[in-house]
């Protein structure tokens, strides 16, 4: 059974237990850190040397590792850390297992593996299979390195590591990670702030005479390997076992970073050991310049960003995202990029709700799903989902159930048409899934061509408009100049306390009853699904969207957005044009 913990001081008792010198160790870990581990259960293999046999003992220590020196408070100690080079692949530890000696009686050497997996990791099945799996593949490897080393006449070698049949066991740990995590750890160690895919790092002391040999740690990123897997055609399992045979040598005193035949030695016995036992992929070094060959490998930038379909390796941050539609969700084509429909999809196969909080009526949010196909009952909206609508005066509980619905004052909507007929100024009523209007207006079709409401119903009368229906919100429709020098401000005055004036779009004025906004629904709606605000993610653009912003745990305010929008965010996105929703979850949501 795999578990998940963060044990420093767990790690720090084994090695007390089992070691001499044991002051100078414990010296080692420092509770300041924060890297938190979880390891597989403990695995151990027997193999059998003459007591004279040369090898390595290694130890399954990150906290250790990660954690600082041992031995003159050095903050990189004795721990050395190799990576791959610009080809994508990392120099390892060396760490060296001689030649066998003469042959006595046969002396057990007890492995010790611990497989770990970052705790920031989620519980992916594929991962975690992959974890049970190294737990058998690493001693097979680990005993095939030992023998290949005792007759072998590699020059490039470091020996530092020597004569295995010494130790009473040898001790190895295998990290999984992500990204981050790994890029955090590269730029502590090496200085060099990026990715990479995997890192080793020795911690044998020949100084210390101990019946341990702790090999060290070999570190992985999954979420890289998962890249290089895809790019050379095999398996995530595969191009991890290439990784961990990689960092494995470099544990044992193999370097292919200081000469031509030391790359040339490294390479032959990665080849080896993954033939041998019958392992998928060529070497991580030859792989490399397959890539080389094929195109500029990928290389990272320091960034928060996440990559696309890179979510399956973080654990979310929050567990809904509510989010804006004009001015948001859509571009400035009102059109859903495949970008941003891409990471909708891959926020939401990782279990966050995207909750639509938006000036739209439901059906032209459906609408515009549909043809990113997010639409439907396990879609983002649908019937059945929820949602806070026309601004927040229809809000949609859980299987889609209206849960709140309120009206805008009648006498304010007869005064409203009353002036659209007057001034010749398009107006529309919102009730519920309907639009009504008076009269015809290119502005008016644009409504439903281009931001996909309901194609609006031409009523002959004021009358016969307002008769039997309730309206929550009206628009007004004009240029963005018209609305700011002539319809906001008379509108402003002219509803005084019985109706509220709020802008989504330069070129649209929206009145409806005061005291509601999208914020106050997005409230109603987290009180009827029982979440705290501190678990939800916003976005937005608009005026309307400040409530919502503010409510929020982080509040993203797109780099289109209203002035008021971006003066109450916790951070200012990419612009709607930009792929700013995607942009968003990438950086934030995980």
């Amino acid at each position: 059974m795999i578990s998940r913990f963060s044990p420093p001081f767990i790690m720090a008792s084994r090695i007390i237990s089992r070691a001499t010198a044991t002051a100078t160790l414990s010296s080692s870990f420092h509770s300041s850190r924060h890297f938190n581990l979880s390891p597989l259960p403990l695995f151990r293999t027997y193999i059998s040397l003459s007591p004279s046999d040369s090898s390595s003992s290694s130890s399954l220590f990150f906290c250790r590792s990660l954690t600082g020196s041992f031995i003159d408070g050095d903050r990189r100690g004795f721990a050395k850390v190799f990576a791959s080079s610009r080809r994508e692949y990392r120099k390892v530890q060396r760490r060296r297992s001689p030649p066998a000696k003469k042959k006595s009686k046969e002396k057990e050497l007890l492995l010790d593996v611990n497989i770990c997996i970052e705790e920031q990791l989620p519980d992916d099945p594929e991962i975690l299979d992959i974890a049970e799996m190294l737990r058998l593949n690493v001693p097979m490897v680990m005993k095939l390195a030992f023998d290949g080393l005792k007759d072998s006449e590699y020059k490039t070698r470091d020996p530092a590591v020597d004569d295995v049949g010494r130790f009473e066991n040898v001790e190895l740990s295998v990290l999984l990670c992500n990204d981050d995590f790994i890029r955090k750890l590269n730029k502590d160690w090496r200085d060099e702030d990026h990715a990479t895919d995997v890192l080793s790092m020795s911690q044998h002391i020949p100084e210390l005479e101990l019946p341990i040999l702790m090999l060290g740690d070999i570190v992985i990123s999954v979420e890289t390997a998962a890249r290089q897997a895809e790019e050379r055609g095999h398996t995530l399992l595969d191009e991890i076992r290439i990784l961990m045979v990689h960092g494995l040598l470099h544990l044992l005193g193999f370097d292919h970073e200081i000469s031509d035949e030391a790359e040339t030695e490294m390479e032959k016995e990665e080849e080896l050991l993954l033939k041998s036992l019958g392992w998928k992929g060529k070497g991580l070094i030859q792989s490399a310049y397959d890539i080389e060959d094929n195109g500029s490998p990928h290389m990272d930038t320091p960034d928060d960003r996440k990559k696309e379909g890179s979510l399956r390796f973080y654990k979310p941050k929050f567990s809904y995202i509510f989010c804006d539609m004009d001015g948001t969700l859509l571009n400035s084509k009102s059109q859903i990029s495949l970008t941003t429909a891409k990471a909708l999809k891959e926020v939401a196969s990782r279990g966050v709700k995207v909750v639509i909080a938006t000036g739209k009526t439901r059906s032209a949010a459906i609408s515009l799903m549909k043809m990113v196909d997010l639409a439907g009952k396990y879609g983002i909206a649908s019937e059945y989902s929820p949602g806070v609508f026309i601004q927040g005066l229809l809000v949609y509980g859980r299987q889609g159930r209206e849960i709140f619905r309120r009206n805008l004052d009648p006498n304010v909507c007869r005064e409203a048409f009353l002036y659209s007929l007057e001034h010749k100024v398009p107006l529309i009523a919102f009730t519920e899934d309907r639009c009504l209007t008076l009269f015809d207006h290119p502005l008016v079709e644009s409504l439903h061509t281009v931001y996909h409401e309901p194609k609006a119903e031409i009523i002959p009368s004021v009358e016969h408009l307002l008769a039997g229906v309730d309206i929550q919100k009206l628009i007004f429709l004009d240029t963005a100049e018209g609305v700011a020098t002539s319809i906001r401000p008379y509108w402003s005055e002219a509803t005084k306390y019985r109706a509220s004036v709020v802008q989504a779009v330069p070129d649209m004025l929206e009145i409806v009853p005061p005291g509601t906004s999208k914020g106050s629904g997005v409230r109603m709606l987290l009180d009827h699904l029982g979440v705290p605000a501190k678990e939800v993610m916003a976005i937005g653009d608009g005026e309307n969207d400040v409530e919502m912003l503010e409510l929020a745990s982080l509040g993203v305010a797109l780099s289109n957005g209203s002035e008021k929008a971006k003066a109450v965010a916790d951070v200012i996105g990419a612009s709607n044009d930009e792929d700013g929703v995607a942009d968003a979850i990438y950086r934030y949501a995980f």
